[in-house]
């Protein structure tokens, strides 16, 4: 008896003191920088839905803007790139054969900009000139008279090797393998290596451990390890180079129910599970090393989370709204230091530039 109750009074110390430590997540004071993008005239962003930094400090946005078609259905996919300051440089693959409806964009270690559209199916890898280097996955056939868009059969048809099925986002290992989470439909991670050679792909649909309900941001550690934004299942899940299973992380830390506000639409219930509910993973990035950590974004609070690689929160910073220092669905972030964010947001049609001052 006294040893249970021994072990009773340490379960509700260490009770306690997770209970403590999720009430003590401090919040990270930050800073947005005003008007950083120098949009040309008659040039505008839509839907931002990626940002990525390149060696140079030069800023990628992918966005769903250059609208042409149809009121349903339309073609929304632009990659524009920016200097250090903001300044407009160019536009990479204007009217590509793959620019459907624009989803997230890379930079790998050799400063060649990669794409994913999941409007398309594919992604595509320039070369730092903004020449296609590389292709993957294979749109519709527009003579097609079956073409039309993606159906989603529960349970989905098989995934085919080399193809994909609303692809959401890549990354890459030391070897220079490619990890590309494929996303909407087929649930799974593809892995390719430096040569584009289809190597396997992990991961189904479902909610178990390697299981995924909508893969929708992915990023590596400098030890290789792959970590999977597994949105609909409210989680970032873990797997070594091969795709096993290391471990899951969940993100919970209180805030104020009754005055937080959703970005758009109704507010989702207070024990929601899925991609609306508080700490459900929307974007991810993993800074450079030596000390390397993660960051996370929800749709709703609409904040963003400071995370060592284990899962500790660290800090938070942020909440929806429009304002600057305000979030409208944060759908990518690049973080090339610990102390710097590239957000780019859905609902705001804008990228914001994130300095963070943890240390006042």
């Amino acid at each position: 008896m006294k040893n249970l109750a021994i072990l009773f009074a340490l379960w509700i110390a260490a009770s306690t003191a997770l209970f403590a430590q999720g009430q003590a997540v401090p919040e990270i004071p930050f800073e947005s920088v005003p008007h950083f993008l120098k949009m040309p005239p008659n040039l505008y962003l839509g839907e931002a839905a990626g940002v990525a930094v390149n060696s140079k400090g030069h800023v990628f946005v992918f966005s769903r803007g250059n609208s042409t078609g149809p009121a349903y259905g339309a073609g929304a996919a632009q990659l524009l790139e920016f200097g250090p300051d903001g300044t407009y440089l160019r536009e990479i693959g204007h009217n590509l054969y793959a620019w459907s409806f624009a989803h997230a964009v890379r930079i790998d270690k050799e400063d060649n900009i990669w794409a994913a559209d999941k409007g398309s199916d594919m992604v595509i890898k320039f070369d730092p000139e903004g020449r296609v280097a590389m292709v993957f996955g294979r749109k519709q056939e527009a003579s097609d008279e079956g073409t039309a868009p993606l159906k989603h059969p529960k349970p989905p048809l098989p995934p085919v090797d080399g193809q994909f099925r609303q692809v959401t986002d890549m990354t890459w290992d030391a070897a220079g393998n490619t990890y590309i989470s494929d996303g909407y439909i087929n649930s799974r991670v593809a892995k390719v290596d430096k040569n584009g050679k289809w190597l396997m792909s992990f991961g189904e649909p479902g909610s178990g451990p390697g299981q995924f309900n909508t893969p929708h941001s992915i990023a590596a550690d400098a030890k290789g390890n792959i970590y999977v934004a597994d949105r609909g299942n409210r989680r970032i899940q873990v797997f070594d180079g091969e795709g096993k299973f290391l471990r899951q992380m969940a993100i919970d830390v209180p805030f104020d129910y009754a005055k937080a506000a959703p970005a758009i639409g109704r507010k989702p219930a207070q024990d929601a599970t899925g991609t609306q509910a508080a700490g459900s993973p929307w974007a991810i990035c993993i800074t450079p090393g030596p000390n390397q950590v993660l960051y996370a974004a929800d749709a709703f609070p609409g904040r963003i989370y400071k995370l060592s690689l284990d899962g500790t929160v660290l800090g938070m910073l942020g909440e929806s709204g429009k304002q600057l220092k305000e979030f409208g669905w944060i759908h990518e972030m690049a973080c090339p230091s610990e102390n710097v964010l590239f957000v780019a947001e859905l609902l705001n049609w804008r990228v914001q530039k994130l300095i963070l001052h943890p240390q006042k």
